[in-house]
């Protein structure tokens, strides 16, 4: 499967209720330090000036993301919560794929008839 998305940390949460989002402004905000990391494999020059590719893998899954950004991005300062926030098109797109599924294991064969 092949997924196209722009990297928008608001794109990539789910819809919450109001509940919910009370709830989750009460709790701890999950700092962005402690986030678990793909692996850089690779970067390429983007096709535009002052623009990169970089081939990440996920080192759970095997699934590989090609990140295209530019090589800077203006942000603002921390927010309270510690985030930054960056303007609208500034960040860049990702594409994934899913690690190739190993064949199917042969079926084992049938045990010897007794004459």
């Amino acid at each position: 499967m092949r997924l196209a998305i722009p990297v928008l940390a608001a794109a990539a949460l789910p819809a919450l209720s109001p509940g919910a989002q009370a709830q989750q402004q009460q709790q701890q905000p999950t700092a962005w330090s402690q986030f678990p990391r793909m692996q850089l494999e690779r970067q390429f020059a983007g096709p535009l000036q002052d623009t990169i590719v970089q081939r990440w893998r996920d080192p759970v899954d095997g699934t590989v993301c090609y990140i295209y950004l530019p090589i800077t991005a203006a942000h603002s300062q921390p927010t309270g919560s510690g985030y930054v926030q960056y303007g609208a098109n500034t960040i860049g797109s990702i594409s994934c794929v899913a690690p190739p599924r190993p064949p199917p294991a042969a079926p084992a064969p049938p045990p010897p008839q007794k004459k």
